[in-house]
């Protein structure tokens, strides 16, 4: 296994809802800010990278679409998803 599947791992075994969980929005909205804080640390460091930064703005789209799909559904999840991860959402 490489890096990235053990954190993954460890995320969803964070987020999941029940013990079968691997596709909850909370799981995948804690997926994906992980990609997003991996991505942005890459993107500090190499500037030019016009190619992860499109990578990086279609994450982040995805996320936002997830994110008003939760609040839709159970705004409690929502924002108590939104505290544990430490994120601004609207």
């Amino acid at each position: 296994m490489s890096k990235v599947d053990l954190s993954k791992d460890k995320i969803i075994a964070k987020y999941k809802m029940h013990k079968q969980d691997t596709g909850s929005p909370e799981v995948q909205i804690a997926i994906f800010t992980d990609k997003i804080d991996v991505l942005s640390d890459h993107l500090k460091r190499n500037r030019k990278d016009n190619h992860s930064r499109r990578g990086l703005l279609g994450m982040v789209s995805k996320r936002k679409r997830l994110l008003s799909y939760l609040k839709n559904q159970d705004e409690k999840r929502f924002k108590s998803l939104v505290k544990k991860l430490g994120i601004k959402a609207n």
